[in-house]
């Protein structure tokens, strides 16, 4: 009995020393990431919840094009046919080997630019759409600076290294979070493998997906790979959970034959994302505001209110909202229904999350000689 009592508790100890231990890996943890350049980003709002040297300006390789895809499918048809130039056609590394000549269904050629990161693929796209490789990377820019990207540069459609092409992790991380909004666009990056013919003489293809992530991570949505000898390896990545959607970006993380780095960086940055942070409301509802003093009113006060709304946040255990309340001591009559007269502002540290107006429920009137007779007759009744 004692023999087969002590075997099991070996057994048992065996199980559990072959178990992994998933503990929360912390903010100085991710410092040891390969990648010379990184992030992690809150899908919803944009708010960077890791960087490393995320605000610094660096090549990024294919991953350029994310913002190739997107403006084609802002800018063209998915049916639209796509005529292939000598340019096209000669762009070098990966290829789809397409021809000077050949026609091709933009949707097609879209799938061959997402999945495999074919080159001619993206020349072709962007003489098309934007009539040029300049032509069309003057939209890329200009979809940039509507995205507030400011540090960000686009020369070629492909990626590929040319001087003044350039972005940072985190304004990459807000590109892939405005893309991955774009139910075609996550439709095309997560397909395993798509089949097409080129129009005119019906040359098969075959293209499969790149993206190994999307098969090593939980809830993993993209999004694209990239290198080049200038870049290194870099890949962005998204993982939409039920309460969260996070993206990441790793930079000239490793040169050969170090390619699978930036798998080992990016889970490492989104389990810091999943284990860190909680998703908690953080608006202060049914706040009772006391009402404000009007001057020379027919009220002496006017209540003010604020909507009841829903805030939520990813939040670390060590990070507080403030709220700062702003209203002003007195108001001067007439004063309307529905006048915002304050604000409530809510904070993260110094950096402000979002603002809500406070305004009146009810309109106060301004004395006049009238008002001061009906006094004077109400007294004297009195």
């Amino acid at each position: 009995m004692k023999k087969i009592v002590s075997m099991i508790i070996i057994i048992l100890l065996t199980i559990c020393s072959c178990l992994e231990v998933s503990a929360p890996i912390k903010a100085d943890e991710i410092d040891t990431l390969y990648a010379r350049s990184a992030c992690l980003v809150d899908g919803s709002n944009g708010r960077v919840l890791y960087e490393k040297d995320g605000y610094k300006e660096m090549p990024m390789a294919s991953t350029t094009k994310i913002m190739t895809c997107i403006v084609t499918l802002e800018q063209a048809k998915l049916d639209d046919v796509v005529t292939i130039s000598k340019n096209a056609a000669r762009q070098p590394d990966v290829q789809l080997n397409v021809n000077t000549g050949e026609q091709y269904c933009l949707k097609d050629l879209l799938y061959s630019l997402m999945l495999e990161s074919h080159n001619d693929a993206a020349v072709a796209i962007a003489e098309h759409v934007g009539g040029s490789v300049e032509g069309f990377a003057d939209l890329m820019n200009q979809k940039a600076k509507e995205l507030g990207c400011e540090h960000t540069n686009f020369v070629t459609p492909n990626g590929l290294d040319a001087d003044g092409h350039y972005t940072t992790a985190v304004e990459l991380a807000e590109i892939a979070r405005y893309a991955i909004q774009n139910k075609t666009f996550i439709g095309i990056t997560n397909t395993p493998s798509w089949s097409f013919k080129e129009i005119t003489k019906g040359r098969g293809f075959t293209v499969t997906n790149k993206d190994k992530f999307l098969y090593l991570y939980d809830g993993a949505i993209g999004v694209k790979t990239g290198f080049t000898g200038k870049a290194g390896y870099c890949f962005v990545g998204a993982v939409k959970k039920p309460d969260r959607t996070l993206i990441s970006v790793v930079l000239a993380c490793g040169w050969p034959p170090n390619k699978n780095y930036k798998w080992s960086d990016t889970k490492k940055l989104m389990n810091y994302g999943v284990n860190n942070y909680t998703l908690k409301e953080v608006f202060e509802a049914d706040k009772d505001f006391q009402p404000v003093m009007v001057e020379d009113g027919k009220k002496n006060s006017v209540r003010v209110v604020m909507d009841s709304a829903s805030l939520e946040m990813l939040l670390r255990e060590d990070e507080k909202i403030q709220v700062v309340y702003s209203l002003p001591d007195k108001l001067e009559a007439p004063v309307e229904k529905k006048c915002v007269v304050g604000k409530a502002s809510y904070y993260l540290g110094n950096t402000l999350i979002q603002q809500y107006p406070i305004y009146t429920v009810e309109e106060v009137e301004r004395v006049d000689y009238l008002w001061y007779l009906e006094k004077v007759f109400d007294l004297f009744l009195f």
